[in-house]
């Protein structure tokens, strides 16, 4: 069962600072955009490719500077195609799937860079190393542990991530906002419900339904035929959910355009199964408490790191923005 973002649930309580935020990392969206923005020639002494390991530590410096966090976490993709989303559509993200691996039969093995790979576990390593948290759970992808962080945390926060999915999220009610990194660490945009409704016309709580309808590419959902942006918001505002959209369509005395009204009743299997896999599970596990540590946990294994990858300059100046110290 898919929870929405607005149901109630326990909720995880923090020390905070008034002024300050709690920053959650759609992690692989940061060290995917570091591996194609730094060239394969910045190396470990070793000459292993170590661009999105520096490039990771610098874009998550140069947000947290931006935006001095009460808290950081780093959401993990444990399962970035979920069998339950692929029960649901077949098509979802099936153009990521390494086609060169035979046993196919999980449905979750994704193509990645040969070079990306040792430095996604590198990363892993170095947060593990300071004490950081990186949450991830199967069944849930990154985004669901972020819908969880969001739904579950009772504080302010930015959800860090070039993904526009995670646009349901926002909600001024709970003062929880997106900081997109798609115009890069530069050029942060802040997405609130005034951002979506001036940009979509629709609210964080209206953007699932919305993108559902409009469909997504990136992952492999098709959206209903004939519906573009304009279209899937006025459908979401006038008749709120996937529910009412069906009734409407149904229903011969509503305002529907007779060719909307077809393409939502030839699509009613579609809108409901899409719906369930676009919106975020909340049901990922949290800890209960969750603390921003004040030194780095595993000091020998964070020197090897830094030895073995070249990046004292770029751990230093991490641990430094987020007031972290290290005996180095």
């Amino acid at each position: 069962m898919v929870k929405s973002i607005n149901q109630k649930a326990p909720v995880v309580k923090l020390d905070s600072e008034a002024s300050k935020r709690n920053l959650y990392f759609d992690t692989a969206t940061l060290y995917y955009r570091a591996f194609f923005a730094v060239p394969e020639s910045v190396t470990a002494p070793d000459g292993t490719p170590s661009g999105a390991v520096r490039g990771f530590l610098d874009m998550v410096s140069a947000i947290a500077k931006q935006f001095p966090p009460n808290q950081v976490v780093f959401a993990w993709d444990d399962d970035w195609r979920p069998q339950w989303r692929v029960d649901l559509i077949p098509s979802y993200k099936l153009h990521r799937i390494d086609e060169t691996i035979p046993d196919q039969s999980d449905a979750s093995i994704e193509v990645v860079p040969d070079a990306l790979s040792p430095q996604i576990d590198a990363i892993s390593l170095i947060l593990d190393s300071i004490g950081l948290p990186r949450i991830g759970q199967i069944g849930h992808e990154a985004d669901d542990v972020l819908g969880a962080l969001v739904s579950k945390v009772d504080v302010p926060c930015d959800v860090v991530t070039g993904d526009r999915d995670l646009f349901q999220l926002v909600s001024d009610d709970r003062d929880s906002r997106v900081v997109s990194i798609t115009k890069g660490v530069k050029n942060l945009e802040v997405v609130d419900d005034a951002y979506l409704i001036n940009r979509y016309g629709v609210s964080g709580s209206q953007y699932a339904d919305f993108s559902m309808l409009r469909g997504d590419a990136s992952d492999g959902l098709p959206g209903v035929k004939g519906i573009g942006e304009k279209t899937a918001a006025k459908l979401v505002n006038e008749y709120r959910d996937v529910s009412g959209l069906i009734s409407a369509a149904k229903d011969s005395t509503s305002d529907l355009a007779s060719a909307v009204r077809r393409n939502l009743l030839e699509s009613q299997d579609y809108m409901k199964a899409a719906g369930k896999v676009v919106r975020v599970k909340t049901t990922a596990k949290i800890p209960r408490k969750l603390e921003p540590p004040k030194s780095v946990s595993d000091g020998n294994s964070l020197h090897e790191l830094v030895d073995a990858w070249g990046i004292e300059k770029q751990v230093k100046r991490f641990l430094k923005t987020l007031n972290i110290d290290w005996v180095a």
